[in-house]
C-alpha cells in the first residue's frame, strides 16, 4: 500500500545560512537547501501521487495478464515441441526431439502414435509416458529411461535398447523383433503378445516378466540373463530362442 507523507518545509535560508559554522561550507548548504526546496515542492504535487499509483497499478495488471495467458503460452510450447518432432519425422539424429519428447511427457502429454523411426535418442527419459501405436523402429535407444511406459501395439522393430531401463513398462502386442536388449532392465515388464523374434536380450533382467503369452519369441538370444522366471528359459528354448554367448558374426 502506497502512503504519501508531504514534506515539511524547509526553514529560511538565513537561519540556515546562520547555523553553518564555516564559510566555506556554505555554497554545499545552499545547494542542499535548494534540493530540499524541490523535494518539498515535488512531495506536495499530486499528480507524483497519481503517477505513483498508476505504476503499482500497471504491475498489478501485467501480473493478471501474465497468469491468464499462461494457458496459452503452454499451449504454444507444447505446438513447437510436436513441430520439432513432425519435421524431423523418418529423419536419423536427434534433431531436438529428445528435448521436445521429454518436455511434452513431463506436461503429461499422450504421446499416442508418435513417429520416431531412425532417430538418435539416446538416454532418452520418457518414464510413464503413454506410447500407445508409437513407432520407435530402428531408433537408437541406448541407455534410456522408459519405466512404466506404455509401448502397447507400439513399434520397436530393430530398435537399439542395449542398457535402457524398461522397468514396469507394458509392451502388449509389441513388435520387438529384431531389438537389441543386451543389459536391460525389463524387470516387471508385460510382454502379452509381444513378438520378440531374433531379438537380443543376453544379460537382461527379466525378473518377474509377464511371458506366459508372449506371441514369438523364435532366434531370440537369451543367453545369460538376470532373474528369469522359473520356466521361461525352457519355454523360450522350446519356442525357438537360442543361448548364444557370442552374438553371431553374420
Amino acid at each position: 500500500m502506497i502512503t504519501h507523507q508531504p514534506r515539511t518545509r524547509p526553514e529560511p535560508w538565513g537561519m540556515r545560512k546562520q547555523r553553518t559554522l564555516h564559510r566555506a561550507l556554505i555554497p554545499f548548504v545552499a545547494f542542499e537547501w535548494a534540493l530540499e526546496w524541490v523535494a518539498f515542492a515535488l512531495s506536495n504535487w499530486t499528480l507524483l501521487e497519481v503517477l505513483e499509483y498508476m505504476g503499482t497499478f500497471s504491475v498489478l495488471v501485467a501480473v493478471i495478464f501474465y497468469f491468464a495467458e499462461s494457458g496459452d503460452r503452454v499451449k504454444q510450447r507444447h505446438y513447437q515441441a510436436w513441430q520439432v518432432i513432425n519435421t524431423a519425422q523418418g529423419k536419423g539424429g536427434s534433431g531436438g526431439r529428445i528435448e521436445a519428447l521429454q518436455e511434452l511427457n513431463a506436461d503429461k502429454v499422450p504421446l499416442v502414435g508418435v513417429d520416431v523411426s531412425s532417430a538418435f535418442l539416446q538416454g532418452l527419459t520418457l518414464n510413464k509416458a503413454n506410447l500407445l501405436r508409437s513407432d520407435f523402429s530402428s531408433a537408437d535407444l541406448r541407455n534410456s529411461h522408459l519405466d512404466g511406459v506404455d509401448f502397447t501395439l507400439a513399434n520397436l522393430n530393430s530398435a537399439n535398447l542395449r542398457g535402457a531401463s524398461l522397468d514396469h513398462a507394458r509392451c502388449s502386442e509389441t513388435d520387438l523383433r529384431n531389438s537389441d536388449l543386451e543389459g536391460s532392465n525389463l524387470a516387471w515388464a508385460d510382454f502379452t503378445g509381444a513378438r520378440l523374434d531374433d531379438a537380443d536380450l543376453r544379460g537382461a533382467d527379466l525378473k518377474e516378466i509377464q511371458w506366459q503369452h508372449m506371441k514369438s519369441i523364435t532366434g531370440a538370444n537369451i543367453a545369460d540373463v538376470k532373474n528369469a522366471p522359473a520356466g521361461f528359459a525352457d519355454w523360450a528354448v522350446a519356442h525357438g530362442a537360442v543361448t548364444q554367448t557370442e552374438a553371431d558374426p553374420n
